[in-house]
């Protein structure tokens, strides 16, 4: 039989679990979302050419981003960054996409930077969907001429772009298969998959997409692991290609650059 201390010990342990269950589910946005207001600096700070701009979604909430452009440039890309920060902290990468000669369009979700509003899984689809009738529209691109490109949270977000429309093809780098199965992989002791109200699911859109995919992650990512883009890989029609590198979640692209570049630059000539 228990003892009353026993008992008491369990009684303790099932109400603070149950409390921890219950943070975590009214908490998840900011779990998920860190966004930063400030801008740090801009384009012209690292050499490149860039416009300002802001446009407008289909809910109204208006949006900031950069166009950086390149000379003769055959693609475009659509730059969709990850969960923190804002797109003053991407001039390394709009400097690598200007160095391959790529046009480059990346845009703050709603919350992040100038934008407006809060973030919300719905939201961020809909700010996708926002910079993508900006090309049409302001920048007459068309569509065969406009890659996506998606980086951690931004590549469930490109996805979702991708299954949308008809663009030329589909980046994802250090990108998780969905946002249940990184929760699952960092919280093991909770239940994500009944908790989660956010989904993300990245893996579930791929099947679906008829364009060419490139999966680019680190064999040493310590957030999103490589088993990530295996499955993303493994799910993705072809033509896919997968691009290995080495560093940390946020410093890969630039800790194995060389590889990076090389590997950007070759599947980039494939659409050509």
């Amino acid at each position: 039989m228990l003892t009353n201390a026993l008992l008491s010990t369990f009684a303790v342990a099932a109400t603070a679990y149950a409390v921890l269950v219950l943070t975590v589910y009214f908490l998840q946005a900011s779990m998920i979302y860190f966004p930063q207001k400030r801008l740090y600096a801009t384009p012209a700070q690292v050499g490149l050419p860039y416009e300002d701009l802001h446009f407008h979604t289909e809910d109204d909430i208006r949006l900031h981003g950069w166009y950086v452009p390149a000379p003769d440039a055959r693609f475009t890309i659509l730059f969709f960054h990850g969960n923190a920060g804002n797109v003053s902290h991407r001039l390394d990468s709009l400097a690598i996409f200007h160095e391959l000669g790529l046009n480059t369009l990346i845009v703050d979700y709603r919350g992040y930077g100038n934008s407006q509003g809060s973030p919300s899984e719905k939201g961020t689809y809909l700010d996708a969907l926002a910079a993508w009738q900006y090309l049409l529209t302001q920048k007459r691109e068309r569509p065969q001429r406009i890659v996506l490109f998606g980086r951690s949270l931004g590549g469930a977000v490109a996805a979702w772009l991708a299954a949308q429309i008809e663009a030329r093809a589909l980046i994802l780098e250090s990108t998780f298969s969905s946002i249940v199965d990184l929760g699952s992989d960092h919280y093991s002791f909770l239940p994500v998959r009944w908790l989660s109200h956010y989904r993300y699911d990245t893996e579930a859109l791929l099947p679906d997409l008829s364009m060419p995919v490139l999966i680019v992650h680190s064999l040493n990512d310590e957030i999103v692991s490589f088993e990530h883009a295996k499955k993303l890989f493994a799910t993705a029609n072809s033509p896919k290609q997968l691009l290995e590198m080495n560093g940390g979640h946020n410093d890969a692209f630039l800790v194995s650059r060389d590889i990076y570049m090389s590997g950007l630059r070759q599947f980039i000539a494939t659409l050509q």
